[in-house]
């Protein structure tokens, strides 16, 4: 009798564990806040747009080239302010970027918009040609030329656009 519960007991933990786990892996990643269009991107619908590469060292120095869409071309699908409209009280507005584990980080609108800067900003789902691994995908934020990679957050879950009262 022990011996049988102890093995519906271990077939009960292995199936919570094996749940709650998949649960924390989102395969796609929301869209929200101050939008027209509120949408969630999966790896379909980012290969649906224009594809483009960026070379990063990673923590240990190693160049790894990265394969997504530009930020910018994403938020626009989701109807956020930029380009023209991208001035006066606009240029308050942010993005929030939240991770799986809740890991966040913010960039102005400005840093996104190609009127304003020459730096690129990705939303990834490659490194060196292969899915990014567990750990850092399905998504992760890639920099181009930021000093600190403390920006190239992983695991992206949510993109919340928010305005600066």
């Amino acid at each position: 009798m022990k011996k049988q519960l102890a093995i519906i007991l271990t077939s009960f933990l292995s199936l919570v564990i094996t749940t709650y786990s998949k649960a924390q892996t989102s395969t796609s990643v929301k869209i929200s806040g101050e939008v027209t269009s509120p949408i969630m991107i999966n790896d379909d619908d980012l290969h649906k747009f224009t594809q483009t590469t960026i070379k990063r060292k990673d923590h240990d120095g190693h160049d790894h080239t990265y394969s997504g869409v530009i930020l910018s071309e994403v938020l626009n699908k989701a109807g956020v302010t930029l380009g023209p409209e991208l001035k006066g009280k606009n240029l308050a507005k942010y993005i929030l970027l939240t991770a799986s584990d809740n890991y966040q980080v913010v960039f102005a609108l400005a840093e996104l918009d190609k009127a304003f800067t020459d730096r690129t900003i990705i939303l990834a789902d490659q490194v060196d040609g292969k899915p990014l691994p567990a750990g850092e995908g399905p998504f992760r934020i890639i920099v181009q030329d930021e000093k600190k990679p403390a920006r190239c957050i992983r695991e992206v879950v949510s993109i919340q656009v928010l305005s600066a009262k």
